[in-house]
């Protein structure tokens, strides 16, 4: 247990740049009060001791403002920043070294007793506001935006923002280290820009059209003159004939 509560205190350290010392991380850093409240709580729960479970659950709620149902599952490293609003679900799993920050959502959509909340896989950053909903699996190395709505599966190393969550154009496979929103993909702009592009190019194609045509209509008037000068010849003809 020592060993896992160091693992803890370094993991803070690692993923917030904000910890100045040990003691502040102890005594202020209610995510790390979230996850030691739900381990025990967790014990419990395994034990079919689930009143126990979810008094300790519910206490560290109201301490720590991050409601953590003693069922769900969690890995090792796991670390929530600033944490109030922070809402994970009883069939949660959630792999090691993953991030979540404040107002994240992991809940159920079923009433029934059964598999109904998402699967994190190892070293997933959720952001801010997030949203995931239903038995969704999320890959390894995935990043979730801040206020985004997940509602299906998300591949390993996939960046997802949006509502719904969409997987940004663009995206290379190569895992990120870090979850920096000026730099997330953002798939609704990339499809406005494809948009006025495949404009432009239609734009361009009309241009070349209307000035064919413009060249049609002057091989028509030429062709009109012409036309009118051999029916005034061949008038004047017929007429000397006459």
């Amino acid at each position: 247990m020592f060993k896992t509560i160091i693992e803890d205190i370094r993991t803070v350290f690692e993923k917030d740049p904000a910890a100045k010392s040990v003691i502040e991380v102890l005594l202020c850093y209610p995510g790390l009060h979230a996850l030691w409240f739900h381990r025990i709580a967790h014990f419990f729960y395994k034990r079919k001791e689930h009143v126990i479970a979810r008094l300790i659950s519910h206490s560290s709620r109201w301490i720590t403002g991050i409601e953590i149902h003693p069922g769900a599952t969690i890995g090792k490293k796991f670390f929530i920043d600033h944490g109030m609003g922070v809402v994970i679900g009883e069939t949660t799993e959630i792999g090691n070294n993953c991030l979540l920050y404040q107002g994240v959502v992991l809940g159920g959509t079923s009433r029934e007793k059964k598999k109904r909340h998402p699967t994190l896989g190892d070293n997933v950053v959720v952001g801010a506001g997030a949203t995931l909903l239903g038995a969704i699996k999320v890959g390894d190395n995935a990043r979730i935006g801040a206020g985004s709505v997940v509602l299906s599966d998300v591949p390993p190393r996939a960046t997802v923002v949006g509502i719904p969550g969409r997987i940004g154009l663009g995206f290379s496979g190569k895992e990120i280290q870090a979850l920096e929103h000026s730099k997330l993909p953002d798939p609704v702009a990339d499809a406005i820009r494809l948009v006025l592009k495949e404009q432009d190019l239609l734009e361009k194609r009309l241009s070349k059209v209307e000035s064919l045509e413009g060249i049609t209509g002057e091989i028509d008037k030429y062709v009109e003159k012409k036309k009118k000068e051999i029916e005034k010849e061949f008038t004047e003809k017929r007429k000397k004939e006459k």
